[in-house]
């Protein structure tokens, strides 16, 4: 299946999407992150790493400054800020692709755009705060909107049924596209997300994966955030570092089933994946 055609719009830029997968690479500036916390806590190290996955091939990389692992707790507005705000300003001036800040918080997003952002990754799907939209409205960001359930401190303990999974990640994704069209928004600004890890169990994710094509429905391109996550680590074990080839499979079987954007750690492995994901899609 081939993915279809899409122009994204940031304040700065179209993204065309659909002609090959875009990598989007992780940079948590956390000390606390499943994966890499701690790691790029440190402002030099993490504007380091930013600069490293845009010559691994980053099309565009998403810095956080807030964990939202499975029972991560909140952070202060304005820890988030001063962990965040330096390196988008540092890394805005030396990047040509854009930066994407993953938060839930308008302030932060305000902050972060006008550091040089231009994209905001919001896996509340605009449901934390209600400010959101019009700080994106007012940017022209590109947003990201993302389907959990429950918050990340209680979202893999309390109730992981769904009675029809695909068909509630679609109802709340498209009530949320709906608030942003509503707020001012245009529709060639957003991209959806599943939510893979977010309030499903390992076998949801698994059919997340299987039927993301489902999500066309929409009329929004897909980004899939598998990297190294838990349920891969439930079928390969290892450690979240070990989880590369699990990731690798997920990558690939997403951008299959019609995925635009993978969210990954591994930017140099994970391009090569798609590429021949792409090459076999398009053949």
């Amino acid at each position: 299946m081939s993915q279809d055609r899409y122009i994204l719009k940031t304040a700065r830029r179209e993204i065309v999407l659909g002609e090959r997968t875009l990598i989007m690479g992780v940079l948590n500036v956390t000390p606390d992150s499943f994966s890499d916390g701690n790691l790029y806590l440190d402002r030099q190290k993490a504007v380091e790493r930013g600069l490293q996955m845009a010559d691994e091939g980053a099309d565009m990389i998403d810095i956080g400054g807030e964990s939202t692992r499975p029972g991560s707790q909140s952070v202060a507005t304005r820890r988030e800020i001063a962990r965040v705000v330096p390196v988008v300003e540092s890394l805005a001036g030396k990047l040509s692709i854009p930066i994407s800040v993953d938060t839930t918080k308008s302030t932060v997003a305000r902050k972060t755009l006008a550091a040089g952002a231009e994209i905001i990754n919001d896996i509340s799907a605009l449901s934390d705060d209600n400010k959101m939209t019009s700080v994106v409205r007012e940017a022209s960001a590109a947003l990201i909107l993302m389907h959990r359930r429950g918050k990340p401190e209680n979202m893999q303990t309390g109730n992981l049924v769904y009675d029809d999974l695909m068909g509630e990640i679609i109802a709340y994704l498209r009530n949320a596209l709906q608030k942003a069209v509503t707020a001012g928004i245009g529709r060639n600004q957003m991209v959806a997300d599943p939510g893979i890890g977010f309030g499903k169990t390992y076998e949801d994710n698994c059919k997340i994966i299987n039927k993301l094509e489902e999500l066309k429905v929409l009329g929004l391109p897909v980004l899939a955030g598998t990297s190294r996550k838990a349920f891969i680590g439930k079928i390969t074990g290892g450690e979240p570092v070990q989880r590369m080839e699990g990731t690798a499979a997920t990558v690939a079987a997403a951008i299959m089933n019609g995925c635009h954007i993978v969210r990954v750690h591994d930017v140099a492995a994970m391009k090569k994946v798609a590429a021949m994901t792409d090459a076999i899609v398009h053949a």
